[in-house]
This record gives C-alpha cells, structure tokens and sequence, in this order.
C-alpha cells in the first residue's frame, strides 16, 4: 500500500520514526496541493531530518530515474541553514533545467556561505557542459560561464570557490580556459593546484598528459586522486602502471576512483589490473566494489567494439 503524503509530513516533522527510502520516494513527484503542503510544513521537520531526507535524495537519485524531487530540493535551496542549501544543490545533480540553472547562478554570488557559493558555481558547469554538447541552450549556458569567469578571476574571492569555478569552466571550450588551468597549476595554492588538474581531465585537451602522469607521483593525497581521476577522463594508457601501483592500500575513495579511471582508458593493461581488483573484491567479499569493478571491465569493454 502506498504511504499517504500527510502521514510522510507527520512522520518527518516528528523525530520518533526513523526516515525510510520509502517515505522519502513519497516525496517524489508531487502536485500541487502536496507541494503547498510541503512549504509549509519543512520549517517544522528538524534541521537533522531535512538534512537526511536530501542525503536519501541524492542516492534514490542515482538508482530511480523515474524521481522527480525538484519540489523538495528547490525548496531546500532556500533554507536557512548553509549545509541545507549546500546539500540540495548536490540533491540536485539530475535536475538540468533552466529553472534551476536560474536559481544557482545568484547563489554563485551572493549567497552568505562560500562552501554554499562554492557548490552553486561548481553545479552550473555541467550547464556549461550539457551546452558543449549541443543538449542546453548555449545562450543560457553563457550566462553560467560569465559567473564562472568571474568568480574564479577574482582574486579576492574565497579559493574553494574560485577552484569550483575553474572546474565548472573547464567544460567550456573557450580559448581563455587553458591559460587559466595553467595559472592555477603554477600557483603556489594546493587547492588551485588540485582544481587545475581536475580542470585539466574535464578540458579532454591532451596537451595536459604529461603534467597529469608526473603528478600521479605527487605526495599531496588530493593532488594524486584528482590526477587518477584526469588519467581516466583523457584516457591516458601511460597512467595505467602507475594507477595500479597506486591501488595498493589506497584509501576506499582511492580506490573507487581508480577503478573508475582504469575503466575508461580502457587498455588490455588497464582490464588486467581490473580483473586482479574483481579478485580481491571477491576475496573481500565485497557486493560493492564487485559492482564497481564490473562496471570498469564493461566499460572498458567497449573499446574492443
């Protein structure tokens, strides 16, 4: 039997009944009247309860396409709290539409909270990538690169948020991205440094391999997954012994994105390395990193097509 959208509020706004997938599937979809509903009753559900319901969004998200919880993610985005507003937009991540690209791009720049900045501007580049791809209006796309150019040229702006920039322009072919990738590499700034070589994989320009194979050997945590990961978006097949030295008592994250990287490069060596990680998944015993894996070696299964 279908739960009853009063009895998901009534449930929610108390704290004695667990939150369940169920009940926060129920809140996909909704009408008119239950959208009303909704406005007024989430400024009663606990500030811990609204923050799990957008955690459960985002991972019923990527299992169920046939959810819609734009009602409840839109209106989160106006919450009071930071982290609220910043976990909706990371809710969000399905919803492409103009409507919401409208409300992220005054976020981007004036919202209080730079983390919450900082997710807005990095949100709006896949609006410049879905453009890039002929699959978004390119006229409403500019208007996310002019925030994106801004906020990154602005040296006085918080880092997180001008490396969120630089990653959200990255999906842009304008000529000014490669000087700007550069100048945050040299940049004395880790966190720059991370971004330009995220920034770098997201280009698909080649003229970064060599740059992303020597930082494989970085001692900077963050500077290594963030190359691993660009390894993988330009399919660099050079990368593969040293992604494959680097899986050793990698961290899981580390680890997940390796298995990622390896599967878009896609080479005989790289489908090596992977079929020794399904063993050790198995040896594990782990569903999780079996399903991963899986997922590389079919990907790298379609370079043989």
């Amino acid at each position: 039997m279908a739960i009853k959208f009063e009895d998901v509020i009534r449930s929610l706004i108390g704290d004695e009944t667990p939150i369940t997938k169920a009940m926060v599937r129920r809140l996909s979809n909704l009408g008119e009247p239950e959208q009303q509903a909704l406005i007024k009753a989430w400024g009663n559900i606990p500030v811990a309860r609204r923050h799990q319901v957008l955690r459960e969004i985002t991972t019923l998200s990527e299992s169920d396409f046939d959810t819609d919880f734009s009602a409840v993610t839109r209106l989160a985005l106006t919450d009071l709290h930071e982290n609220l507003r910043e976990a909706a937009i990371e809710a969000s991540w399905m919803d492409e539409s103009v409507e919401l690209m409208n409300r992220l791009l005054p976020m981007a720049t004036i919202d209080s909270s730079p983390t919450v900045r900082a997710a807005a501007v990095g949100a709006l580049g896949r609006f410049i990538l879905q453009a890039e791809l002929g699959k978004f209006s390119a006229m409403q796309a500019r208007q996310a690169e002019r925030i994106a150019l801004k906020l990154y040229n602005n040296q006085d702006e918080d880092v997180r948020v001008r490396c969120r920039a630089l990653e959200a322009i990255a999906n842009s072919s304008r000529p000014e991205v490669a000087g700007m990738i550069q100048e945050s590499y040299q940049n004395g700034d880790a966190r720059l440094r991370a971004a330009a070589i995220y920034a770098m994989g997201k280009s698909c320009d080649e003229r970064w391999a060599s740059a992303v194979l020597r930082e494989l050997g970085s001692d900077d945590p963050a500077i290594r997954f963030e190359s691993i990961r660009a390894a993988g978006e330009l399919g660099l097949e050079e990368a593969v012994p040293q992604i494959g030295k680097l899986v050793v008592d990698a961290d899981r994250q580390t680890l997940e994105m390796a298995i990622w990287s390896l599967g878009e490069i896609g080479s005989g060596e790289s489908r090596r390395v992977l079929e020794r990680l399904f063993k050790y998944a198995e040896e594990l015993e782990d569903e999780s990193l079996i399903e991963q894996v899986e997922d590389a070696l079919a990907s790298a299964s379609l370079f043989d097509l």
